[in-house]
């Protein structure tokens, strides 16, 4: 479409790479008032009734929005929509609601529009950007049992676009950025939101471009005009110029190119300039994962999160049902490995039937190991089935969060009582299969010797070991440039982990996101690592990066940065080190 004249910029937070350009759609969530009216002594139990209903129906679409989810993107963009599920059983808000009907007389529509927005206003005023964020995710349930109540649909628009187009609003709730059209929604921005929102995280889970935080920029738009959206940057252009739509359209063309190069190394091994072989294998969280795995040539899983047979649902899965979905992904993947992790509820990963204890700090309490050396009957069926999973001849296993050596013996304790039950019953499993440890916590650092010698392999999962040893909550975006993967004090901590698994013989790998930042790649494999695991579509950058760098470059880089004492300087010389290897996969902007 040819650009009008007066080529407008407006500027946000990149949130979800790519380029798009169309028409603008001005997007508006309804808030129309709910008229209030008086309700009798007889009509309260009908009224409440009512409000009851809609929190069960609420529920049933919350789950079914959540299984979709699952099943298009995966369980950790799932598990955003647990938040959701909470607000319906938060008695605090019910009963808030009930006291009013009873008090005041009022419809229960207008008591519940009341209460909830009362809830979410105060959410929005607290100086902390992550519980801000939480505002969205309360407004949006309570917008959708607003319209149970009021037998409204629930249906977004954006669901069933007629024309591509690109979306421009406010803001865009979880739910309804789940449920886009991304043959019609070509991207989208919106006026408030930050890097950790859950819509921001959405749509990088679905590559669509998105920009978030365009200032009062709804007002200056409108619904046909044509427009230039760039989620690398965070540039919205209304009436591009020409220059700009030249500019752009090379960058989407050498885009395209790059991904076209990239496809051909599918079956192509990791391996560096001077021969050596890097194990490059994919994260998963479900059994349909495994096609991905194939599509982008990762070389089997080396993680496999199992929380998501287990959260959301009224019972627990039972070990027939775990050993299916275990032995499934390993069917699917020989020869290559599959490396099983038990279980890490906890957090803000938390079953929805058993009672959890009410903790200050989850991610310091009762959570991964620590849950399942406590419920070892659930911990034994885990074990069992992945035992017999094993059999498959091609499954790993490791434990989460191992902070000392009795928690790493006791878990193999009751491995060995697993193994002898299952001899006993005469079910095959692999007896020599590998069993490892995950390094997250600073102190399994300290005692990484001693872990080595019980253990076949350490993963370190970097996430955790950054928040843990820096005390950064990296959802916080206040802290959150103190979350830093290069800080000295992280180098050092991976290389003592590295070399103890080689002292004593075992291998390492690293499955946090360190093992996705293409600048990062170069010193992992300079530390020492022997095999990386990121999100499946991740693979083939990595891959390419692998296969331009020498162990050599690597190691240099490595050594360089144990003596540095700034992460900055070290993040930098680490990046320009991969923008000179392999400046294609880096050339995002115009």
């Amino acid at each position: 479409m040819p650009a009008k004249s007066g080529e407008r910029v407006f500027r946000g937070i990149p949130v979800s790479g790519g380029v798009s350009r169309g028409k603008i759609l001005i997007y508006g969530k309804s808030r129309d008032a709910i008229s209030v009216h008086t309700i009798t002594e007889e009509e309260l139990p009908a009224e409440l009734s009512r409000l009851e209903s809609a929190l069960i129906e609420t529920r049933h679409q919350i789950l079914e929005v959540q299984r979709q989810v699952r099943e298009a993107m995966g369980a950790d963009d799932a598990s955003i929509f647990d938040a959701h599920l909470l607000v319906l059983e938060d008695p605090t808000l019910i009963d808030e609601v009930s006291r009013m009907v009873h008090t005041e007389r009022v419809n229960i529509a207008y008591a519940f529009q009341q209460v909830s927005e009362r809830y979410a206003a105060t959410l929005a005023a607290i100086d902390d950007d992550y519980l801000r964020e939480r505002s969205t995710d309360m407004r949006d349930v309570t917008a959708r049992i607003l319209n149970n109540l009021l037998g409204r649909s629930n249906t977004s628009e954006l669901s069933n676009l007629k024309e591509p187009c690109i979306v421009i609003s406010e803001d865009l709730t979880p739910s309804a950025t789940a449920m886009l059209n991304k043959k019609m929604v070509l991207g989208f921005g919106t006026e408030s939101g930050s890097r950790t929102s859950h819509t921001a995280i959405m749509a990088r889970s679905l590559k669509i471009p998105a920009i978030v935080g365009l200032q009062e920029v709804v007002s200056q738009l409108s619904s046909g005009d044509y427009a230039l959206l760039d989620g690398f940057n965070g540039c919205l252009f209304l009436n591009p110029s020409e220059q700009t739509l030249f500019e752009y359209g090379e960058l989407i063309q050498r885009r395209l190119t790059v991904e076209q190069g990239l496809r051909v190394l599918r079956d192509e091994p990791a391996v560096t300039l001077d021969g050596t072989k890097i194990v490059l294998s994919a994260n998963v969280e479900q059994a349909q994962d495994t096609e991905a795995v194939k599509l982008f040539g990762a070389e089997g899983v080396g993680l496999f999160r199992t929380e998501y047979l287990f959260i959301n649902r009224q019972t627990l899965p039972t070990e027939e049902e775990q050993y299916q979905a275990y032995r499934q992904v390993a069917a699917a993947l020989a020869p290559q490995g599959v490396l099983i992790r038990t279980l890490d509820l906890g957090g803000d990963k938390c079953l929805s039937h058993l009672p959890t204890p009410q903790e200050m700090n989850p991610f310091l309490g009762w959570r991964a190991i620590r849950f399942c050396l406590e419920q070892r009957e659930i911990f034994r069926q885990q074990l069992r089935a992945i035992l017999r999973a094993s059999a498959e001849g091609n499954v790993k296993m490791m434990y989460p969060m191992i902070s000392g050596l009795d928690e790493l013996t006791q878990a193999n304790d009751l491995v060995e009582d697993c193994r002898k039950e299952l001899e006993a019953e005469g079910i095959p499993f692999d007896r020599s299969i590998e069993i490892g440890a995950m390094i997250e916590i600073p102190s399994a650092v300290m005692i990484a010797d001693s872990l080595a010698k019980r253990a076949k392999f350490f993963s370190i999962g970097t996430n955790d070991l950054i928040q843990y040893s820096l005390a950064v909550d990296r959802m916080n975006d206040r802290i959150a440039h103190l979350y830093q993967p290069t800080h000295p004090a992280i180098v050092h901590l991976l290389k003592m982990t590295m070399d103890a698994a080689h002292r004593n013989g075992i291998w390492v790998g690293v499955c946090g996101e360190m093992a996705g930042d293409p600048s990062l790649v170069p010193l992992l494999l300079g530390l020492g690592a022997d095999e990386l695991s990121t999100s499946p579509s991740m693979v083939p950058e990595i891959k390419h990066l692998i296969r331009k760098l020498s162990m050599a470059e690597a190691k240099a880089l490595a050594d360089w940065a144990l003596t540095c004492e700034s992460g900055q300087q070290i993040y930098e010389r680490c990046t320009a080190l991969a923008r000179r290897l392999v400046p294609d996969i880096f050339e995002k902007e115009k």
